[in-house]
């Protein structure tokens, strides 16, 4: 077992990000992830939790144990019992790193009040045998000056050539010419850096989004009077404009994210905010100051503007003491941003030589697929397919966005069906950008085109051209046809149309693949420690039990293509021969089935759910079992008990659950839940894409 001790050089280094972001990435790569913040160092206001420790729970899911108290820190260490603190301290710790493969340790961080922060790093380093790893953040100063920097601080931990000082992560980088020339640059320059002894860890650039507040952590930290909330739990600031000019030249300043600050009594700039705000410009808010109320027959004017969500405060103080607050503000992430400690997580990680750090860490006692390392693989293994994905329902705002960031991101070439016009106006009252390659075709001009090949298709079924010219006015029938003569590699639809409307299509058009006699679904169940798979919980009502054999062979070749090793369980009531029945002899046979077919499959059953999951129970149940305990593929014996318990566990253990994904068809088609969102519907199409590249050739 690892420990990385993870040390600033400074105060203002991101030191919480550089947390949230070797949490991800170590996780990406199948290690178990303790997260450990010894000492709380809570920020002037903080009142709730210790903020990295809440961050990382609620972005990761790691709990750790609760930090010190620096009151009672600083109260031993003044009356010289720092051996009794670090003993206190390595107790808590080894809370943190039971059963993990590494625990990431968050020193503290050097302040005017807590200017002995590194010597007590030191101490804690040394005690936890951990390995160091500096963070540090460029200043306006030269490269010599930066790497002298970080040597210093290495050289409190043993000097740069110290066996367990690793190397630094730089964070916070602005660099004209981009982070590899920079970080060329410092090793060509820095001493420290020219051999393996040392190294550069890790290279974040600055990003201006990433330190984009929510317009309602402005109103707390500003402590403003909110007269018209609309959106601001969503709104960001990117920017602060000081309105001191006339309208005509302060119209060009209202950008996305801009939080306009005027006087209370300047009508015209607040027209022109809410005018701006009712053709689509997403601004942060509005923020009246100088204590000049609004006039009420100005606001009247303005409550297209506030309804469409446009926020709008008030503070007592004037126009510089207004901005030189808003300079002022405390940039740290709050606790319960999720959103954005989410990005910060997935950015840092993907600048951090992860691959290095896992092989400093050696094998893990096992590789499990947790939930961060299912969702990076997912995206990469899709990238790397590079499939043409059709979204039926194209000019549905959820989808469009999803296909917007597909596009973006390189998962998938997405292909909406829809009007172009509406596309584009559901980007604009959405404040959707739409990247450049995404394709919208208008299903009006290409649909006369696959009434032939239609026809062709269902000519042993009597479809004649006017029958089939008439079901190609659903989009779903015509990505399907699409699909059925190559064009794209994939479909994903269900924001709007029924699981029934999907499937239909792809049954008549695309068929079952060879071996399979149905279509059946899968969900990856993301549960904090791990990825399962569940099926079948959206298609079959009620299988037979060769039809469940059938799922349970389907459900272990989607969890092998993911990554998962499977496990299979055969679910009913009854454990073993304890039991007997109608339901329980339908797995049991559907079981010996399976394993006739796939005698190297690890499948058991029929088993309890608990004796499926849960190792204690399992050896008391099933002893012997190769699966009791450790089940990673949960087949359910009807669609009632299936459909029930994923979302039970979906909204009790309050996970994602991503699908369901259909197996058993030619060609991928997956079907979305009516309620999905965005983020679900991305992974939808990612693992679309991942299935079309699986495809036999």
């Amino acid at each position: 077992m690892h420990t990385f001790f993870i040390a600033p050089t400074g105060f203002g280094v991101g030191l919480t990000s550089i947390s949230l972001g070797l949490v991800g990435a170590l996780e990406r790569a199948g290690l178990k992830v303790g997260f450990f913040k010894p000492i709380a160092q809570p920020h002037q206001g903080d009142m709730g939790p210790e903020r990295s420790s809440e961050l990382i729970a609620r972005t990761h899911g790691l709990h750790s144990p609760k930090p010190l108290a620096l009151a009672h820190v600083e109260r031993m260490l003044g009356d010289g019992q720092l051996d009794e603190l670090l003993e206190e301290i390595i107790s808590l710790y080894q809370q943190a790193a039971a059963d993990k493969d590494v625990v990431i340790v968050e020193g503290m961080v050097p302040t005017r009040q807590a200017s002995y922060a590194a010597r007590v790093n030191f101490h804690l380093a040394k005690s936890l045998d951990a390995e160091v790893i500096l963070v540090s953040a460029p200043e306006q100063e030269s490269l010599s000056e930066l790497s002298d920097r970080v040597e210093i601080q290495a050289q409190l931990f043993g000097g740069p050539k110290d066996e367990k000082v690793l190397g630094v992560i730089l964070n916070k980088v602005r660099s004209d010419d981009g982070i590899e020339a920079f970080a060329n640059r410092l090793k060509e320059l820095s001493p420290l850096l020219k051999g393996d002894d040392f190294r550069l860890l890790g290279c974040i650039p600055w990003l201006e989004e990433l330190n984009a507040p929510r317009t309602r952590d402005i109103a707390d930290l500003l402590g403003a009077r909110v007269l018209n909330a609309g959106d601001y739990e969503q709104r960001r600031m990117l920017k602060i404009v000081l309105c001191a000019r006339a309208v005509a030249n302060t119209v060009q300043l209202l950008k996305p994210g801009t939080l306009v600050v005027t006087p209370g009594d300047r009508d015209d700039i607040i027209l022109a905010a809410s005018l701006a705000a009712m053709n689509g410009m997403p601004l942060a808010g509005l923020l009246l100051c100088s204590d000049f109320a609004p006039d009420p027959r100005i606001m009247e004017l303005c409550r297209g503007a506030l309804q469409g969500g446009l926020p709008v405060m008030t503070v007592s103080t004037g126009s510089y003491d207004t901005a030189t607050n808003l300079n002022r503000l405390n940039k740290e992430i709050p606790v319960d941003d999720k959103e954005r400690a989410d990005k910060v997580a997935d950015f840092v990680a993907s600048h951090i030589d992860h691959e290095w750090l896992f092989a400093r860490c050696g094998t893990p006692r096992e590789l499990r697929m947790s939930p961060p390392a299912f969702r990076y693989q997912l995206v990469q293994r899709a990238k790397a397919a590079n499939k043409r994905i059709v979204l039926p329902e194209g000019s549905e705002p959820r989808t469009v966005q999803a296909a917007a960031i597909c596009q973006a991101r390189g998962i998938a070439r997405c292909v909406l069906l829809a009007k172009p016009d509406d596309v584009h106006a559901v980007a604009r009252a959405h404040g959707i950008e739409l990247p450049e390659g995404l394709e919208i075709l208008d299903p009006d001009l290409i649909r006369e085109r696959y009434v032939e090949p239609m026809v062709e298709l269902r000519k042993g079924k009597g479809l004649n051209a006017p029958m089939a010219a008439a079901q190609l006015e659903d989009t779903v029938v015509l990505g399907t046809m699409m699909l059925a003569l190559d064009e794209v590699d994939g479909l994903v639809s269900g924001a709007i149309n029924t699981t029934a409307n999907t499937i239909r299509p792809a049954l008549q058009l695309i068929k079952t693949a060879p071996g399979y006699k149905l279509v059946s679904s899968v969900f990856f169940m993301l549960l904090p420690d791990q990825v399962l798979v569940y099926g079948d919980c959206a298609v079959n009502p009620d299988p037979t039990a060769v039809e469940l054999a059938e799922i349970a062979l389907q459900s272990a070749a989607s969890a092998s293509a993911f990554g998962i090793i499977p496990r299979v369980a055969m679910l009913s009531y009854s454990t073993g021969d304890s039991g007997s029945g109608e339901e329980v002899e339908k797995v049991r046979e559907a079981t010996r089935l399976a394993k006739a077919i796939a005698p190297q499959l690890l499948l058991d059953g029929p088993l309890q759910y608990d004796a499926a999951a849960i190792e204690s129970v399992g050896r008391q149940k099933a002893p012997g079992s190769p699966v009791a305990g450790r089940a990673t593929v949960f087949i359910f014996p009807d669609l009632n008990t299936g459909n029930t318990t994923y979302k039970a566990v979906q909204r009790s253990a309050d996970c994602v659950s991503v699908g369901p994904m259909l197996q058993g068809l030619r060609k991928p088609v997956n079907d979305l839940s009516r309620g999905a969102l965005v983020d679900d519907i991305v992974f939808t199409i990612a693992l679309t894409a991942i299935q079309a590249a699986n495809l036999p050739q």
